[in-house]
């Protein structure tokens, strides 16, 4: 997978900048507890953070920012704090489309689109039609998202093809597999960023991260900002991306 080096950022200049990060959001919740505030609070706080970050992805030279904003089974949450949810997706969306426009950033959505709120759906459709074009940084919106339900979606979406003749069961390599997630067309997450410090995946891109750096900081989402962002990509930049081989170093005697 391809990566590009900084230019006009002098602190970075020898950084290689992931070309698509993967990010968990995490932590909305527990900052707003340690602050005995609403959790909707923790989540408007988050949405600031969310802005600063791809904000800051667009200026570092990013080319994909994938970002976890609700997961199928964030539906089991109180009632009340879902339709929070959904209402504070569509509001951000809206309120941010112009700018995302402007600083030609293309949006996409991903996920099992279809079960949102009507109006959502209409808006996710509306924003992706606008920013069809433009040649910036892919902002991928994980909505009503899980890894397992992408892949049994896939599985389905197979099934049906070999049904009508299309494929021959034999035939069906992790390429083609590849070829019906939801966003197929984007390249594979060179780093994966937890802040929250949780050590697990939370059913995000199970398939596509095979090979992503997974980089956990203790930051809670809500005060997560560029600073931090640089520091997980220097992270990055100190591994050694083997996948599944071996580096010229390791081959020495």
């Amino acid at each position: 997978m391809g990566e590009s080096n900084i230019s006009g950022e002098g602190q970075l200049a020898d950084l290689q900048i992931p070309q698509h990060i993967a990010i968990i959001m995490d932590g909305n919740g527990r900052w707003a507890t340690q602050r005995g505030l609403p959790r909707m609070q923790g989540h408007l706080e988050g949405h600031k953070a969310t802005h600063r970050v791809v904000e800051a992805c667009a200026e570092l030279g990013v080319g994909v920012l994938s970002i976890y904003a609700f997961s199928v089974e964030n539906w089991q949450r109180p009632a009340a704090e879902v339709t929070g949810l959904m209402g504070l997706i569509e509001q951000a969306l809206r309120e941010e489309l112009d700018d995302l426009h402007r600083n030609n950033i293309r949006f996409i959505a991903s996920g099992r689109l279809s079960e949102l709120p009507a109006s959502l759906q209409r808006l996710i459709v509306e924003a992706q039609e606008r920013t069809a074009e433009n040649p910036g940084l892919v902002l991928n919106l994980l909505v009503n998202y899980g890894g397992r339900a992408e892949i049994a979606d896939a599985a389905q979406a197979l099934a049906r093809r070999v049904k009508a003749g299309e494929i021959d069961p034999d035939h069906i390599t992790e390429e083609l597999v590849a070829q019906h997630l939801y966003a197929p067309q984007l390249p594979e997450p060179d780093m994966l960023l937890r802040p929250g410090g949780e050590m697990r995946m939370s059913n995000f891109l199970l398939w596509e991260i095979a090979y992503s750096e997974i980089v956990v900081m203790p930051v809670l989402w809500p005060d997560f900002t560029k600073e931090h962002l640089i520091e997980a990509i220097r992270e990055y930049n100190r591994r050694q991306r083997r996948f599944g081989g071996v580096t010229t170093d390791d081959a020495l005697p």
